[in-house]
């Protein structure tokens, strides 16, 4: 059996539910579950206003592709008015 390493919560109720697909070919075989706490990720800083005007300064027309333009839309689904 290949060793199977993934990430979940622990839900508001303190129970941790899991459901680790194995195979079929490993049905009925014990397995042994380490469960550990992991250290959280630290969180980006938010921007402030002069950080996002001057990010948007420096990237703002730096596309140098095909011009981007939308595709056709298609016609609008006529429903029944509910009035």
């Amino acid at each position: 059996m290949t060793p199977i390493e993934l990430r979940s919560k622990v839900g508001a109720d303190g129970v941790l539910t899991l459901s680790v697909p194995v195979g079929i070919s490993e049905a009925n075989r014990e397995v042994r579950i380490t469960v550990e706490p992991v250290e959280p990720v630290a969180a980006k800083p938010a921007l402030s206003p002069e950080q996002w005007k001057q990010f948007i300064e420096e990237t703002a027309g730096s596309w140098q592709g095909e011009p981007l333009t939308r595709p056709e839309q298609g016609d609008f689904e006529v429903r029944e008015d509910w009035t």
